[in-house]
Formats: structure tokens, C-alpha cells, sequence
């Protein structure tokens, strides 16, 4: 994954839920090119952003077995721009798994309003129909996850702390 847009974990529950952090900075080009002269964080790098926090939680719920997509937004409600110098705080609440896929409602607040409530449906692609090279190079994928504190606050479904997956 080349741009991350989640600095950090703040709380991870297997199977349930993630929290993490995203702070906007003027020094991003995307922020102050997106509306010349009005800079803010484009609101789909928002839904990005909460992609990248709940489809980690996803595919950790399945091991790491899987190989997890965007697939659609569900909903995306915005409530105000995201401006240089915000802290996000990005929520994931993983509400269903298939099969296919999972479902994750996610919300983004700043100073504790409300800026975007974003509901995402993931997809699993099918081996047999699109290969099952990963999508990270070795190694990559866990040297991520490690410089975004995840193992630091992670835990397991039973409360205790998350064991590296060997899939990582």
C-alpha cells in the first residue's frame, strides 16, 4: 500500500471493532490542492482512511486468510470538512462477516463532533478468479501494521493481547 491514511491505533478488539487516528497536515499536497486556497482532506480519503482501519480489523477476524477489497460504500454522510491541523478519530465496528465479505459501520470524529458517519462493505477475492498473490510484498504488510502501534494496543476476543498472525 503505497498512501496510508491512518497514522495510528488507539484500540483493537478481534472481532469487533478498531480505533485509530488520522492527522490532517497542510504538508499533505492533497490537502492543499484538493479546493485551491480552502485546504481539507479530500472526504473520500476519510472513507479511505476508514477502509484501511476496518478492513485490517476484517482480515484479522479471518487470520489474514483472506484477501480483503473496498467493495462498496454502503452510506457516506459528511457533517463538516476536515481541515490542517484536525485529528481525526476514525471508529470501525465490525457488524457482519459472509463468506464473501463483511459489513463495518464506521464513524470519524474531531474534537468529539461528529464529521462523517460511512458505512463500508467489504469484499473477498476469489483465488481461483483473481490469483492469490498477495498484495503486500513479505513482510510488508506486518512492518506496516508494527510502525501504526496495532500490537501495541490489540487485543484478542478474550481481552488478551494480540498474537502475530504467522500469515503476516
Amino acid at each position: 500500500m503505497r498512501w496510508l491514511w491512518l497514522d495510528r491505533f488507539t484500540e483493537f478488539e478481534s472481532g469487533s471493532h478498531a480505533k485509530g487516528l488520522k492527522c490532517v497536515a497542510l504538508d499533505e499536497e492533497v490537502v492543499d490542492k484538493y479546493i485551491p486556497g480552502y485546504p481539507v482532506l479530500p472526504p473520500t480519503l476519510i472513507i479511505e482512511g476508514l477502509a484501511q482501519l476496518g478492513g485490517i480489523l476484517v482480515s484479522e477476524h479471518f487470520d489474514f486468510t483472506v484477501r480483503t477489497v473496498l467493495g462498496k460504500v454502503n452510506r457516506a454522510i459528511y457533517h463538516r470538512m476536515a481541515r490542517p491541523g484536525d485529528q481525526l478519530e476514525y471508529y470501525a465496528k465490525l457488524e457482519n462477516t459472509q463468506s464473501e465479505g463483511a459489513i463495518c459501520s464506521c464513524t470519524c470524529h474531531c474534537d468529539g463532533e461528529l464529521l462523517a458517519e460511512i458505512d463500508l462493505m467489504f469484499a473477498f477475492l476469489d483465488a481461483d478468479r483473481f490469483g492469490v498473490e498477495s498484495m503486500f510484498n513479505d513482510g510488508d504488510l506486518l512492518s506496516m501494521l508494527r510502525l501504526m502501534n496495532l500490537f501495541h494496543v490489540a487485543k484478542d476476543a478474550n481481552g488478551q493481547p494480540l498474537e502475530i498472525s504467522p500469515n503476516l
